[in-house]
């Protein structure tokens, strides 16, 4: 069984993800650490799941018996867990979540003493030890040598003031009307507090987590309630956050979702007309619509695309020099204020564009039009290898021949197909997604 996918171990809570294997592979990290030691303190934060209490002291378990000493800090956002882990010196931190997915599933993140995401050549070496039985006994600390625990709750302060130092000093919120959905999720208090104290008058949408209603109908993948009370409120801007905040979605004053991609352009832009953008140019995935790179290069800038992934997108931005970068789901980078994607830290740029271009949102988040593209998720029931399916090499060739971009890959968390399609023949594209998903779903589920 494969531990790590693209974005640390997730899974159903209680089936896959179950305790042991959580105290496992809190085990395998405090093993793996044993080398490199400094504090000997890891942090521990978590979204609002229910499976998050169980997960949590199973982690606790797995740490404090291999020597680790535990700071724990509750419900926070997974920025703030890459924060705080470098802001107060432990060796390592772990959120527990599983993002945008819904209750049921959960996860686990793993953060170095920087607040980096460990690389994949450090996640085999972590499952590796995860899988051998002998080393995780051997290991086991006894006597003076076993790990304590403690909770500490002000750390909260100090990520605030961190999103705070990253809004222009300048600047203030005073008199923008902003509406913010928080998903039942990991920002729920921390999304409000720092929109009011720089200013602004907050309208917050699904702020009460009962353990089970993180995502439900809300957040960053469900807007369309963001979207009315936008209109309803008048609002300047809506602000729509996933289960742990490392992910945004933007809704204009109009009502409309801003697409990622223009999102990007907007801010890459704003951000190289500032002086503040390094490398002359930007990251983004192989998802990205061509069209961004077209608007980039207008401006004498450069795109740069890499695997699905805020973390080869970050990969890719350290080779490259450069500070900023995303997805076009909403994972947005700007590394001079934080270690990976968040949500609140991007909200605020996107705050102080709309405020340096004395616009409104529909005016300057929209930049250039994309390109017509499409994407399909398709359940599967087994992730057959794709070069191995007959027919598949040709139905592409002839998709290639009609100009069209594609992109076809296993989702890394869930049992699904993702199928992209971007065209500059909207119909001509259609037709082409319609063969595609007709073929894989006979493809992979018979």
């Amino acid at each position: 069984m494969k531990l790590f996918g693209t974005d640390g171990v997730r899974g159903e809570a209680g089936k896959f993800l179950t305790a042991e294997m959580a105290m496992k592979v809190a085990m395998a990290l405090g093993i793996y650490l044993h080398k490199s030691v400094v504090t000997k303190k890891i942090l521990v934060g978590k979204d609002t799941r229910r499976s998050g209490y169980m997960i949590e002291n199973a982690i606790v378990s797995g740490l404090t018996a291999v020597g680790y000493d535990v700071v724990q800090v509750g419900p926070m956002p997974t920025p703030a867990i890459a924060f705080i882990t470098e802001n107060v010196r432990c060796d390592a931190g772990i959120m527990i979540s599983a993002s945008h997915n819904s209750f049921e599933d959960n996860g686990i993140k793993l953060f170095d003493a920087h607040g980096n995401k460990f690389p994949s050549s450090v996640e085999a070496e972590i499952e590796s030890i995860y899988n051998d039985e002998e080393k995780l006994h051997e290991s086991q600390a006894m006597g003076k040598k076993i790990g304590k625990a403690k909770r500490i709750d002000d750390v909260i302060g100090r990520y605030i003031v961190q999103l705070k130092n990253s809004f222009p000093v300048n600047m203030t919120l005073q008199g923008m009307r902003i509406v913010l959905d928080t998903a039942n999720g990991a920002a729920y208090k921390v999304g409000p507090t720092v929109l009011e104290e720089l200013g602004a008058e907050v309208i917050v949408l699904h702020d009460k987590p009962d353990g089970f209603n993180i995502n439900e109908g809300c957040g960053a993948l469900h807007t369309k309630e963001l979207c009315n009370n936008v209109i309803k409120y008048r609002a300047d801007l809506g602000i729509a956050l996933d289960g742990d905040a490392d992910r945004l979605v933007v809704v204009d004053e109009k009502g409309e979702m801003v697409d990622g991609d223009q999102l990007l352009g907007a801010l890459g832009v704003y951000l190289h007309e500032q002086n503040m953008l390094k490398g002359k140019g930007i990251v983004a995935t192989v998802m990205s619509n061509a069209a961004l790179g077209d608007y980039l290069q207008e401006h004498g800038l450069n795109l740069y695309r890499c695997d699905v992934g805020d973390k080869n997108v970050l990969e890719v931005m350290k080779e490259k020099g450069i500070n900023f970068g995303g997805e076009q789901s909403g994972h947005i980078i700007m590394h001079d204020f934080a270690k990976t994607g968040d949500g609140l830290v991007a909200a605020l740029q996107v705050l102080s564009l709309i405020i340096a271009k004395e616009k409104s949102a529909s005016a300057v988040l929209r930049p250039f039009s994309l390109y017509p593209q499409t994407l399909v998720n398709v359940n599967v029931q087994v992730k057959k290898p794709l070069d191995t399916l007959d027919g598949l090499s040709a139905l592409l060739s002839k998709i290639e021949s009609c100009d069209m971009r594609h992109l076809i890959r296993y989702s890394g968390t869930e049992n699904k197909l993702r199928l992209l399609l971007e065209a500059k023949d909207a119909k001509l594209m259609h037709t082409k997604m319609d063969e595609l998903v007709s073929f894989f779903k006979k493809a992979l589920n018979d």
